[in-house]
């Protein structure tokens, strides 16, 4: 793997929150779906806020987000990595998303919050220098990575009750 593009927008015109990814690790890109990865807890983590049952089919995964007014996505559209970790990416070569048109097409998003430093990292350097006409609250949250390990379950997925508390905020 070097050469690596990312995976098209999940949302509908009614999403409130952003979670932002950095790109797809090898698991995802083999399955050609968002946090794949086995061990990867995003979608568990997800499912147990959002007060579901675990869902083992993936196209009932987007529809949970979307139902629950959440979109997600990767800063970066492109990069160039050996391997499957964040560390490897090769900064120069990051082609990020198109995030202006995003924000244009989904005026009521007004949370995006930032699944592990890395895409905030990237977020911040490429994107939000070109957000002028844009007020979001941003937030990093600890990433969902089995590669995070210096918290458990129950503390990322405390940290990540900030997704339910900003979608509470809008209703």
């Amino acid at each position: 793997m070097a050469d690596i593009a990312s995976f098209p927008l999940i949302a509908d015109a009614k999403a409130h929150v952003l979670i932002l990814g950095s790109i797809p690790g090898k698991a995802s890109l083999e399955a050609g779906q968002y946090y794949a990865h086995p061990r990867n807890q995003f979608w568990p983590i997800m499912a147990e806020l959002l007060e579901k049952a675990p869902l083992p089919d993936y196209d009932a995964k987007v529809q949970l987000l979307l139902a629950a007014n959440i979109a997600l996505w990767d800063v970066m559209k492109s990069c160039f990595r050996p391997g499957s970790l964040d560390a490897a990416i090769a900064k120069q070569t990051i082609v990020a998303n198109d995030f202006v048109t995003f924000f244009e097409t989904h005026p009521a998003i007004s949370h995006v919050f930032f699944n592990g430093a890395a895409s905030e990292q990237a977020f911040r350097r490429l994107v939000l220098p070109n957000l002028n006409d844009f007020t979001l609250h941003y937030q990093r949250l600890p990433s969902t990575s089995p590669a995070h390990a210096a918290l458990s379950y129950p503390q990322k997925r405390e940290h990540w009750r900030a997704v339910i508390e900003a979608l509470r905020q809008r209703d």
